[in-house]
C-alpha cells in the first residue's frame, strides 16, 4: 500500500464542507482529479456522524483506488476499515497503533520541523513522516515554521515517503516536491477552489514534472 503514498494528499475540514453531501460531493471531485490519499479530519464529538461520514468515504476511496487515512483516531479507522491512520504527537503511540489495526494498515505520523522526531517515527514503525507547516496555515497559524532543507535531510537519511504540509497551493507546491516531499497535503488549496476537480489534476501533474519517486 506505500507503494500509492505519492501525489496529492487531501485532507478534509469540517468547516469547508460542513455537511455531508457537501463533503462527498467534494471528495469524489479530487478523486476524479488524481488526488491519491484522503486524510478524514474531523474533530467533532458526533460519533455517529463521524462513523457514517467516514464510512462513505472508505467506499468513494475504493472506487478510485485511493488510500483513506483516518486522523487521529485509530478505533475509527478500524471501525470502517480505512487504509491507515495519522497520528499527531500528542495522539496515542504508533506502537499501539499497529498493535490495534495491524501490519497491513498505514500509519503516519506528524514530526513538525524535527529530525529526532521524524527517526523516531521510523523507529517505531511509521510508515510515512508528515513534515511542516512549510507556509502560513489558515488551519493551524500558530503551528511552528519547517525548512525545505528538513525535507532533504530526512529523504536522504530515512527512507519512508515525506508528507509536506501547510499553506501548500498550487503556487508554492513544486517547492516541496522539489525539496524531496513525495506527497503535498492540502486542505484549502484543494477543497476551497472553486473547481476542485482541475486543482486536484493541477497539484498532480506537479509530480509529473519532477524526478520524485516513491520508495
Amino acid at each position: 500500500m506505500t507503494t500509492q503514498l505519492h501525489g496529492l494528499y487531501g485532507i478534509t475540514d469540517s468547516q469547508l464542507l460542513p455537511d455531508t453531501n457537501t463533503l462527498i460531493s467534494a471528495v469524489e471531485a479530487a478523486l476524479k482529479g488524481g488526488m491519491s490519499v484522503l486524510q478524514y479530519r474531523d474533530k467533532s464529538q458526533d460519533k455517529i456522524k463521524r462513523l457514517n461520514q467516514a464510512s462513505q468515504l472508505k467506499t468513494l476511496c475504493q472506487q478510485y483506488n485511493a488510500c483513506l487515512i483516518i486522523n487521529d483516531d485509530i478505533h475509527l479507522a478500524a471501525e470502517v476499515n480505512a487504509d491507515g491512520v495519522h497520528l499527531g504527537q500528542q495522539d496515542q503511540a504508533i506502537a499501539q497503533a499497529r498493535k490495534n489495526l495491524g501490519e497491513n494498515v498505514i500509519i503516519g505520523a506528524t514530526c513538525h520541523d524535527s529530525y529526532p522526531l521524524a527517526e523516531a517515527a521510523y523507529q517505531q514503525g511509521a510508515d510515512y513522516i508528515a513534515l511542516g507547516r512549510f507556509f502560513p496555515s489558515a488551519t493551524k497559524p500558530n503551528a511552528p515554521p519547517a525548512s525545505l532543507s528538513k525535507i532533504q535531510q530526512v529523504s536522504t537519511n530515512i527512507p519512508l515517503p515525506i508528507v509536506a504540509i501547510g499553506g501548500i497551493t498550487l503556487d508554492n507546491a513544486s517547492m516541496v516536491i522539489n525539496a524531496g516531499a513525495h506527497l503535498v497535503a492540502v486542505i484549502h488549496g484543494l477543497f476551497a477552489s472553486h473547481n476542485i476537480q482541475d486543482t486536484a489534476q493541477q497539484f498532480t501533474q506537479l509530480f509529473a514534472k519532477t524526478n520524485c519517486t516513491p520508495k
